[in-house]
């Protein structure tokens, strides 16, 4: 599940990510009464099996909901629900309602598992999980090579220009980027979220790949990403 918001006195609309049907957002009825037949199985990073009825309007109404799994490591440990939360927002930024997108589905079962697995990096996952993400919708960086004219070992970031950019082919916004935070980050986008958590790299690169990362990620969803500064803060060094 990615997010909830309160619905009247006792009602809550919940957004999910489905295997079949994408985005789906219903009414769970009931579920802030302590009464409630649902109780905590429609919290964000639970993976459920849904039963939902299709509702003539907007929403659909959730009418059963059982836990397959509860991932709750991410609920107890700061660094491990700031990496899961910035999972969740991305894919629910990018998502479209009722449209079936499987492999979207799969990246983001596959990164709850990563973190649930507590790994000792929990943001260098969810930089992994951004950068697949970005794939996935047709906007990975460019970091090994010019993004204009295919030189190698480009020492310039510009993301309205695709990533990482030669001196000859920057624009006026292209900033400064290291050799080894690119190649940082081209590692992490090519490590499997599972092994992810396990990539070391010195402090500065880690710092520069995220705010690289960070930067590339909003320009290309059109969008704020609320979670990313609670990642900052989390990274560890």
């Amino acid at each position: 599940m990615l997010r909830s918001i309160k619905l009247g006195e006792a009602d809550k609309i919940v957004t999910v990510m489905t295997q079949g049907s994408g985005k789906v957002r219903a009414v769970a009825k009931g579920i802030r009464k302590t009464t409630s037949r649902f109780g905590a199985r429609l919290e964000p990073f639970t993976h459920v099996s849904l039963m939902v009825y299709r509702g003539r309007g907007s929403l659909d109404t959730v009418s059963q909901a059982e836990i397959v799994s509860p991932f709750r490591a991410l609920r107890g440990d700061l660094a491990l629900f700031a990496a899961g939360e910035t999972m969740l927002e991305a894919v629910d930024k990018v998502a479209e309602e009722h449209e079936r997108n499987v492999r979207l589905f799969m990246l983001l079962l596959t990164g709850m598992r990563a973190l649930d697995a507590r790994p000792a990096d929990p943001a260098a996952v969810a930089e992994s999980f951004l950068l697949k993400l970005l794939s996935l919708s047709g906007f990975h960086p460019a970091l090994t090579t010019c993004a204009v004219c295919g030189a190698p070992a480009p020492e310039r970031f510009a993301s309205g220009l695709g990533g990482a950019v030669c001196a000859a082919d920057a624009d006026l916004d292209a900033g400064p980027a290291s050799l080894e935070a690119l190649d940082f980050l081209a590692t992490l986008g090519g490590t499997g979220l599972l092994e992810a958590g396990d990539i070391q790299a010195d402090t500065r690169v880690r710092r520069e790949s995220r705010s690289l990362l960070f930067g590339f990620t909003e320009y290309h969803l059109e969008r704020r990403m609320k979670s990313l500064p609670i990642l900052a803060r989390s990274l560890t060094t």
